[in-house]
């Protein structure tokens, strides 16, 4: 297998097991006596071999010792699972893999002796550009997004091409600054975030080999297939007819990997109906093919051959599938089609009506030269793809009609409509020909037409105040370190301290500034390696060995650092969240009464919450937008339940923090869909994506024409952009106020323009800061009210 897939790496590589090492010392000097002795026998085992925790540059050292390496890594590679995981020891983006799972060697071992495995669509570029953000996120303490899925396309022993997800795990490797890498500032930093597809930048910023990647990684695949084959089609459902890359193979390997089925060719005929017959799409040379038509252009539903049998297909609009086409044949009435399909050595297939909202659009052909290997079981995989070809012949004819339509008007202007037909058929000729469709957008649905509801309580300049704990934490551990170096310098007088005492000092000051990125690490890593030593010098008198030990007293475990201010920041960020999510839990519970709806939140830096409600969700219950008006009562009194707890909060928190409250109003219908890759509900379709885009940005918004945050503290903001909403919202308002939970003043504003979406408006209003009665109320209560 060729392993040094690119010649330029940012990385010199450097194998190593030593954290794996670490812990097994660890391990061996235990109480656990079963895990100790364990640990013992395996580092006496590894004892000979110093380069396993050192580093290892040549690789037959682990060829060599294969079964060794396989021992030390068995905690990692359960034998119990080794059948069950695709599995191995890797670096990431590298094609450097061994220690592999017993499946993860049958898979190679069907794929071929001569089958090298490598990224799919994955070049010398973007390894290095990747491995340079990996650097950046690893030592500048970045946060790049680099979740891009990977794959791994690999044929199985019949020469189905399957789809695998790569998913690394990088616990084990460690990245290490050399002197030939440059220090990057700030504005470094904001040059590369700017210029991604500069490659030289990136080499220039990171030079081959000026990092060293220690340690492995753990590479674990997931069979993708079908996920992949679907993504696959819609991309390739979504290039333009006059792309040479559309082509009938495509599609049939698609196919292929969804049925697991190695023969299987594909056809597709559009139906007409207007004219009640059936044609070909208009691709250029006959790339997407018809079973049914064969060597015709199109043909009329009443043609002889389409007979009985397919008739099923068009009027009732159900599949057909035929496992053994030859017995078909045989049957009474059958006998022209099965004639047919056997002179073109069709022994089993599928056919399957493309039908939205009971219109039929066209049939999707699947055939085999095998018997028995298209069935009505496997035909249920079509249920998969149906919704992209549904909305890609969808999409055609409306495209085609409105061709037809500026061509028309174009070349004939007016027609009149009794020989329209007949300007209209030139036209389509004119567009086949000429290939001039337009792209097509897919969709797929999960839930249909949901009502979402969005609201959020956020820890007030979060960032801000962690960035001050930060500072202060560094300065109180530099002035500790300034007294003790001026005491231990007035003793023995030595021009280091006084260095020493200069630098610290100027580190000092620099905390007066904005933090940096690495400001903290800067500190951290000099106080380890400059200060800590010094301080630990037997000459020492016993005054100042008592101060110095009291000075370590108060350093974390973890990180060698003061952690005062920070603890008490993020012992009151822990409170609040808890808090508010136990009371969003407690309340949920309630709302579920209501109607059944999806509900999620989130910690973050306070508390998300995502609802959705609609008849999709409950299909067994009636549905009726009372519930939502319900819904959204409920929610604003449970922010306001939230706010005065947070109130409550305040005077015993170990550290002050304000919060700010959000709600986000969208009226309408959305769909959902559940991302298997993330465990997660998301919006589904160009247009609801305006919904998460709003969601994404809204609390970070200013008041039109102002620079003031459309979020305050210990008040609600709700976000709309509709009169409708806006009167359904007071009404919620007024009624809260007659129940003294909101206080009388309603401030009402315009927001700020948002990258691709406009119009929004907002109500803000503050919770009084007295009991909240306990009481929830209802719409019907508010009507009551109101009436």
């Amino acid at each position: 297998m060729n392993y040094n897939l690119f010649s330029e790496s940012p990385f010199k590589t450097e194998i190593s097991f030593h954290k794996l090492i670490e812990s097994l010392e660890e391990i061996a000097v235990s109480d656990i006596d079963y895990r100790a002795i364990y640990a013992k026998s395996l580092l006496k085992e590894i004892k000979h071999l110093p380069e396993l925790k050192t580093g290892i540059n040549d690789l037959t050292v682990i060829y060599e010792n294969e079964e060794l390496v396989k021992n030390l890594l068995s905690d990692l590679f359960p034998t119990l699972l080794t059948h069950n995981e695709i599995k191995a020891v890797t670096i990431p983006f590298q094609n450097l893999m061994f220690n592999y799972s017993e499946l993860f060697k049958k898979i190679l071992k069907n794929a071929g002796g001569a089958f090298d495995i490598t990224i799919r669509d994955f070049d010398a570029d973007q390894y290095y550009i990747m491995s340079c953000i990996l650097i950046l996120n690893v030592h500048y303490k970045q946060q790049f997004d680099i979740t891009k899925p990977l794959f791994y396309d690999i044929p199985d022993e019949n020469g189905i091409t399957k789809h695998y997800r790569i998913l690394y795990n990088a616990d084990f490797i460690e990245i290490v600054k050399t002197n030939k890498a440059p220090e990057l500032s700030s504005e470094d930093i904001e040059q590369l975030i700017d210029n991604y597809e500069d490659i030289a930048l990136w080499k220039e910023k990171f030079p081959n080999e000026s990092w060293i990647l220690k340690g492995f990684g753990i590479i674990t695949l997931f069979d993708a297939t079908t996920e992949s084959a679907i993504s696959n089609l819609k991309s390739n459902l979504l290039l333009k007819e006059d792309n040479q890359e559309r082509s009938n193979p495509k599609f049939e390997k698609i196919f292929r990997s969804i049925f697991k089925l190695n023969d299987i060719r594909v056809g597709l005929i559009i139906y007409n109906e207007e004219e009640d017959k059936f044609i070909r799409p208009p691709y250029d040379n006959d790339d997407v093919k018809s079973f049914l038509l064969a060597d015709h252009s199109e043909m009329t539903c009443s043609n002889a051959f389409m007979d009985c049998t397919i008739a099923h297909v068009v009027d009732q609009q159900k599949m057909l599938s035929i496992s053994n086409v030859a017995h078909f044949a045989q049957t009474e009435g059958n006998e022209k089609l099965g004639e047919h399909l056997l002179k073109q050595n069709i022994k089993s297939c599928i056919f399957a009506p493309v039908v939205k909202s009971g219109k039929l659009l066209g049939i999707i052909e699947l055939v085999s030269t095998n018997i028995r290997s298209l069935n009505s079981v496997n035909a249920t995989n079509l249920k998969l793809v149906l919704p992209f070809v549904i909305d890609t012949i969808e999409r055609y004819n409306v495209d085609i009609e409105n061709q037809i339509e500026a061509v028309i008007q174009r070349e004939y202007t007016a027609i009149h409509s009794s020989v329209y037909w007949k300007f209209k058929k030139e036209v389509e000729k004119y567009l086949k020909s000429s290939n001039k469709n337009k792209d097509y957008i897919f969709k797929e649905i999960v839930f249909k037409d949901v009502y979402p509801l969005y609201g959020q309580i956020d820890i007030k300049g979060s960032s801000e105040h962690r960035n001050e704990t930060v500072k202060e934490d560094l300065k109180n551990q530099l002035s500790t370190l300034l007294n003790i170096i001026d005491r231990l310098n007035l003793i023995n007088n030595v021009p280091l301290l006084e260095q020493l005492k200069f630098e610290m000092q100027s580190y000092y000051n620099e905390l007066s500034l904005e933090l940096m990125a690495d400001t903290e690490q800067q500190i951290q890593a000099y106080i380890q390696k400059e200060i800590h030593p010094i301080l630990g010098n037997e000459k020492i008198d016993e005054d100042n060995k008592v101060l110095i030990a009291n000075y370590f007293s108060e350093l974390d475990s973890k990180t060698a650092l003061f952690y005062h201010s920070r603890k008490n920041f993020d012992d009151a960020m822990s409170i609040i969240n808890k808090k508010m999510a136990s009371i969003l839990d407690h309340e949920q519970k309630e709302a579920q009464q209501i109607f059944p709806h999806y509900f999620e939140r989130f910690k973050t830096d306070g508390v998300e919450h995502n609802l959705y409600i609609g008849a999709s969700i409950a299909p067994t219950q009636t549905f009726d937008t009372m519930y939502l008006s319900n819904l959204r009562l409920w929610q604003l009194q449970t922010l306001c339940k939230m706010e005065l707890e947070h109130h409550r909060l305040k005077s015993i928190l170990p550290y002050e923090l304000d919060v700010t409250s959000l709600i986000l109003v969208f009226s309408s219908p959305i769909s959902v869909r559940f991302r298997m890759d993330e465990k997660r509900f998301d919006v589904d379709g160009t247009y609801n994506a305006r919904y998460e885009v709003v969601k994404k940005r809204i609390d970070k918004a200013n008041i039109k024409g102002t620079k003031e945050r459309i979020t305050q503290k210990e008040k609600i903001t709700i976000v709309y952009s509709n009169d409708y909403e806006e009167k359904e919202y007071l009404k919620y308002i007024k009624f809260l106020q007659f129940k003294k939970i909101l206080e009388p003043t309603i401030e009402q504003f315009d927001v700020q323009e948002l990258q691709g979406v406009s119009g929004l408006r907002a109500l803000r209003i503050k919770v009084c800061n007295t009991d909240v009665p306990d009481e929830a109320y209802s719409y019907e209560d508010l009507l009551k009210e109101i009436n």
